[in-house]
């Protein structure tokens, strides 16, 4: 347990050295910053006490051992659970010193510090081999593997702890109570963890933030600009001297990320600097960033307006995602008919349900084993495919079922205006699958191979092209359909975002809307297309990757999407359109 003020000032130091040391290349005069008040001990101010301890047991990153700070304020009190900051590399900013008396001077609230060092593999004998350093992987890289470590390893071993007072540590749960921050590597890990979870931490302290070509962050600049707002607040420093390399520019890389987050309507502010890759100037300006990111506080943090017009056009303010039904095993093969309804299928249990404009939840026969996906066609018949009885079956408006097609492992279909059914047949993830065309007089004829797990299918609006998602990779491919109804000119067509830790955007149910916007199911979540083939926006689901996906509702005007166990939707200023309609030639895209 450290609490002496020559003890705290070793905590302090001690990684800013490690950090920093590496990345200084180029030396610039030294630049007298002006000193906070709250970065100074003042008698009289009711110091903090910070406890030092060690974490090696963790499940997301196996085999590190690390050190890591709490430090809890003297007005913390045990009854209610504190306000919550999280920094990485450990100790910086003088934090102790300015949480002290900003909490004092009640410019922030009871707050209390946890201080992470990154973790290390330790070496069997320091003497003849070398530790592994695990700090790039877990701060440069995208996705949620720090944030969970942090939700669910370390601020649980915190609230194990105790004061040396006797005081039991508790912790808020709401995000709007936490805030995370770092510097450099560390900088962009806390931008990563709130972009992961906004409901777990909804301000964010940047310091010489990393947002380069190291690990995938120099793709935040642009996936900022795509994404639904999130309600995060966040400052940002840098340094017009900083580091230039192999990975990018520094610099300019936190001015995009400053202008990105400004376009997509973020609260963000900036102080900008000469200085390089060192903390001199965030240790300076750190109170003025708490005082700003605590502002207002216990008010929530809102989503911002952004200026992406892609979004403007579709979201209606004030919607979001509705949970329609859950519980299930996996949900899949969405699908809508004329009035509206909308139908989906629990793929394990061999279930399929109704879903009316009024949510009411039916469940229908499903005689045919595990259907995946499922498609209206013009005669009102609803059509499913299934890839373990390797049929095609058509329900009329009786559950009557008739045998369209066999002998097709199919995966999931479209059926167009003229009774033409298109089939996609995956044969496993890294094998070439086939596409069918079933004519409505059952003749059935391949006619593409080769894609890898071909499996969402739709047609545009004007039923001249066909779409098909290629799962197992991040495009989406185009054929023109010929008048006999076989396809032509095959294109990768549709360039989606794939997640940081995944090999592909596994794109699986795909539509469109009137306007000839192609929406597609991936893992991470609606990823929206314009009609030449450029992610134009991304909405998140509350529950992660999306599996398919239709327009339902008298207006056809509400996206339903199944995603894992659950089945959402949301009202959007768009209209979908069905194929088995009659064909609606879209507006000209902006090229």
């Amino acid at each position: 347990m450290l609490s002496s003020p020559k003890l705290r000032k070793h905590i302090i130091l001690l990684p800013a050295f490690l950090l920093f040391g590496v990345f200084m290349f180029a030396q610039t005069p030294v630049i007298n910053y002006p000193v906070d008040s709250a970065s100074v001990e003042h008698a009289g101010v009711p110091k903090g006490e910070v406890i030092k301890l060690v974490f090696d047991n963790s499940k997301f990153f196996p085999g590190t051992w690390r050190e890591y700070w709490i430090y809890v304020p003297a007005q913390y009190r045990p009854e209610k659970p504190a306000c919550v900051y999280v920094n990485q590399d450990g100790v910086q900013w003088k934090a102790p010193t300015v949480f002290d008396n900003l909490i004092y001077n009640n410019e922030m609230p009871v707050t209390i510090g946890v201080f992470i060092n990154p973790g290390r593999m330790l070496a069997g004998n320091a003497e003849t081999s070398l530790d592994r350093f695990n700090r790039s992987f877990e701060y440069d890289g995208l996705g949620d593997s720090y944030v969970r470590f942090v939700l669910e390893e370390i601020l649980p071993e915190v609230e194990k702890q105790k004061t040396s007072d006797g005081r039991a540590i508790h912790l808020s749960k709401n995000g709007n109570d936490r805030a995370i921050g770092g510097s450099s590597s560390g900088a962009v890990c806390a931008f990563t963890a709130a972009w992961e979870r906004p409901e777990e931490f909804t301000r964010v302290f940047s310091a010489i933030g990393t947002y380069v070509g190291l690990r995938g962050a120099d793709r935040y600049s642009t996936l900022i600009r795509k994404y639904e707002s999130k309600p995060l607040r966040i400052f940002l420093q840098d340094g017009s001297n900083d580091n230039n390399h192999y990975g990018g520019d520094w610099w300019m890389a936190n001015q995009s990320i400053e202008r990105s987050l400004s376009f997509a309507g973020y609260e963000v502010k900036h102080i900008w600097g000469e200085d390089n890759h060192n903390g001199r100037h965030g240790t300076s300006i750190f109170p003025d960033a708490m005082r700003w990111l605590w502002k207002d506080w216990p008010k929530p943090i809102a989503k911002g307006n952004t200026k992406n017009q892609y979004l403007i056009d579709l979201l209606i303010p004030g919607e979001n995602w509705e949970l329609v039904s859950e519980g299930y095993t996996f949900t899949e093969g969405t699908a809508v008919n004329a009035k509206g309804e909308v139908f989906f299928q629990d793929i394990p249990n061999s279930k399929e349900y109704k879903v009316g404009v009024d949510k009411k939840l039916t469940t229908l026969p499903l005689d045919t084993k595990k259907g995946s996906g499922t498609s209206f066609g013009p005669d009102g018949k609803r059509y499913v495919v299934t890839g373990d009885t390797k049929q095609i079956t058509g329900y009329d408006a009786n559950e009557k079922a008739t045998v369209v097609a066999d002998n097709i492992a199919g995966n999931d279909l479209v059926v167009a205006n003229n009774g033409n059914i298109y089939v996609t047949a995956p044969d496993g993830r890294d094998k070439p699958g086939k596409v069918y065309l079933i004519r409505p007089n059952g003749e059935k004829i391949i006619v593409d191979e080769g894609l890898k797990f071909p499996n969402g299918i739709t047609l545009t609006p004007d039923q001249t092209q066909l779409y098909v998602a290629e799962s197992a990779s991040h495009w989406i491919w185009i054929y023109q359909i010929k008048p006999d109804g076989t396809l032509a000119y095959k294109q990768r067509y549709g360039w989606l975002h794939v997640p940081d830790t995944e090999d592909n955007a596994w794109p699986d149910g795909i539509k469109c809307d009137t306007a000839g916007r192609v929406f597609v199911a991936s893992k991470i979540g609606i990823q929206i297309l314009d009609q030449i083939g450029r992610v134009n926006a991304i909405i998140p689901l509350p529950d992660g990757q999306a599996s398919n996906c239709t327009f339902g509702g008298v207006d056809f005007d509400t996206l339903y999407v199944s995603c894992g166990t659950k089945i959402y939707r949301r009202k959007l200023r768009t209209r979908g359109a069905n194929p088995f309609a009659a064909p609606i030639k879209p507006k000209k895209p902006s090229l």
